[in-house]
């Protein structure tokens, strides 16, 4: 039973995934009960306050003391928290050029034609 139990289980990322939008659309610092009570999956306080705590301490959230514990919310928005991550990993990789080139290869046209005029901008705007 316990490992039908363990099989049943979302994926941990699927379920800070959840928090994360919780918080976003929350908009103002919640507690680990609010963020529960909000995704009603009946999760114990342990393991909320847990996946808050690993948040903050990777930087993806700040926290405020609020009552005898915190409140938490995001430090940034989704696009945010996902150009940071492209970044760390592009950062990690000592062939850069290759990387981006499979990156830039494997977009769609709609994607390449959306980067091309980002690169055009920031490109404008430092000049």
């Amino acid at each position: 039973m316990a490992d039908r139990r363990r099989d049943d289980r979302r994926p941990h990322g699927e379920l800070v995934a959840d928090v994360l939008a919780v918080l976003w659309e929350a908009g103002t610092p919640m507690t680990a009960q609010q963020v529960n009570a909000v995704l009603g999956q009946g999760l114990a306080r342990t393991t909320m306050a847990t996946i808050l705590t690993r948040l903050y301490e990777k930087g993806t959230l700040r926290r405020t003391p609020s009552g005898r514990g915190f409140a938490y919310e995001p430090v940034e928005d989704a696009a945010g928290l996902v150009a940071g991550r492209m970044h760390r990993e592009l950062a990690s990789e000592p062939r850069r050029d290759l990387v981006l080139k499979r990156f830039v290869s494997s977009l769609s046209e709609n994607d390449e034609d959306t980067l091309r005029r980002l690169l055009l901008q920031v490109d404008g705007d430092s000049g």
